[in-house]
């Protein structure tokens, strides 16, 4: 699902003429899924455990405001940066994002991320019990690392498409460098343990 998820871009940049914009857009609109996922993770974590619903009343304000914050930063940088005034005046609210997202015609696609990574929740987080040992602190920062990866990524392979003249290329060769940082992150968290605090995320990060 994760590798299939990752081809709807590559075959939006090689068969639809996806543009730098709407490519970049659909990698940030997986950011945002990933972190609502992880604070369904945070939620039904341990459930057993008193200790951790305590826990759980401030750390998912605390990382729905940190983490919304870290992404609608880079969300503003790809919209001002690629995508030809689409973010407006002023700061974009969450409507100029989806409409943004409708114009360039990745809503299709960015469902299909979704999707991918709501069959990993069902049936790695929640299917293989993963839910019951997980740890608050190992999911608090569970996001980032892969998070930080794909922004550097992004924006420096945005802004080499950017300047060349026929960016097909290019955009195909970043969308399968973010697959394979996903598909490595993967393998190495289900390897290591996920939810071990010690386990290395994605390329070893944290």
């Amino acid at each position: 699902m994760l590798v299939a998820a990752n081809l709807v871009p590559l075959a939006g940049v090689l068969f639809f003429g996806w543009s730098v914009f709407a490519t970049l857009l659909l990698f940030w609109v997986e950011n945002v899924i990933v972190g609502a996922f992880n604070v369904l993770r945070i939620l039904v974590a341990g459930p057993r455990v008193g200790a951790m619903w305590a826990a759980k009343l401030f750390m998912i304000p605390f990382f729905t405001f940190h983490y919304g914050m870290f992404v609608t930063v880079h969300g503003i940088f790809v919209l001002s940066l690629f995508g030809g005034g689409a973010a407006g005046r002023g700061f974009p609210t969450p409507t100029i994002f989806w409409q943004a997202v409708q114009a360039a015609g990745i809503a299709p696609a960015a469902s299909g991320l979704a999707l991918s990574h709501a069959v990993s929740f069902a049936f790695n987080y929640i299917g293989a019990g993963q839910y019951k040992t997980a740890l608050l602190p190992a999911l608090m920062f569970r996001p980032y690392g892969q998070v930080m990866v794909l922004h550097v990524v992004i924006l420096v392979g945005g802004f080499l498409v950017a300047k060349l003249g026929s960016p097909l290329i290019p955009l195909a060769l970043l969308v399968v460098l973010k697959t394979g940082l996903d598909l490595s992150g993967h393998l190495r968290e289900h390897a290591a343990g996920p939810l071990d605090p010690h386990a290395p995320d994605l390329l070893g990060l944290i």
